[in-house]
């Protein structure tokens, strides 16, 4: 009997921190969104208390006390295979604001605000189901809109130190920034190497000071670059 496990993943979930499998966050807010209904439908108001201390735990004390990410990745992921590795920044956001919404609603019903906490968990429950059923995720949304709020938008970074990330200087370029388990990364890596201009890459997980410093707040992300450095387009 062929054997249903799959091969082994590309990204240590435990130890690779800075990715994820993407359907694991998916599958946090599918088990978050069901305990807040749950929560709705029985009027247990302390499992908001109990779901936001889960997500506490995964958040500062990392993914082996987050129960439903160990579950993941120790029952679904073998038997699915491995999702598209993402940028975990995200996703982290997300759950950040999940944590807070879902301790506010405790806390409202806690003082007898029941309206409220009311309100809040089903906030909660509407939108973690959105992105567990569709993979529309609100939290990972506000983060990109931070992101460029912060000024991680194109043209935001007028130019680059050519020999600081490997590319010659004088001579037209593109510079990617790139994670080596990032699938979005290897496909973009892949087209960008088939243009006219050379392609000089920066791997953020050995050099997360270039990344601040340009700005680079999830990746994949490239630019196209003159020779003097100077940025002519972003192009991811």
């Amino acid at each position: 009997m062929p054997s249903t496990l799959r091969s082994r993943p590309t990204a240590d979930p435990y130890a690779d921190t800075d990715v994820v499998d993407a359907r694991a966050p998916r599958f946090l807010q599918a088990t978050v969104g069901a305990g807040a209904v749950l929560a709705l439908a029985t009027g247990w108001w302390w499992l908001y208390g109990l779901l936001a201390l889960q997500l506490i735990a995964g958040l500062a004390l990392g993914r082996r006390w987050c129960l439903p990410c160990v579950a993941y990745f120790a029952f679904v992921q073998p038997r699915l295979g491995e999702g598209r590795v993402e940028d975990a920044r995200p996703p982290r956001f997300a759950n950040k604001i999940g944590a807070t919404v879902l301790g506010l609603a405790f806390a409202a019903h806690l003082a007898g605000l029941a309206t409220a906490g009311t309100a809040l968990g089903a906030m909660v429950a509407g939108l973690a189901l959105l992105a567990a059923v569709t993979g529309l995720c609100v939290g990972c949304e506000l983060y990109k809109l931070g992101a460029r709020l912060r000024g991680v938008r194109p043209g935001a970074v007028g130019a680059l130190d050519l020999a600081e990330v490997g590319a010659a200087p004088g001579r037209p370029a593109v510079v990617q920034f790139t994670h080596p388990l990032c699938s979005d990364c290897h496909e973009l890596e892949e087209r960008l190497a088939d243009g006219p201009q050379p392609l000089h890459t920066v791997d953020v997980s050995r050099r997360p000071d270039l990344a601040r410093r340009y700005h680079v707040a999830v990746v994949p992300a490239a630019f196209r670059v003159a020779g003097d450095g100077t940025v002519l387009e972003r192009l991811a």
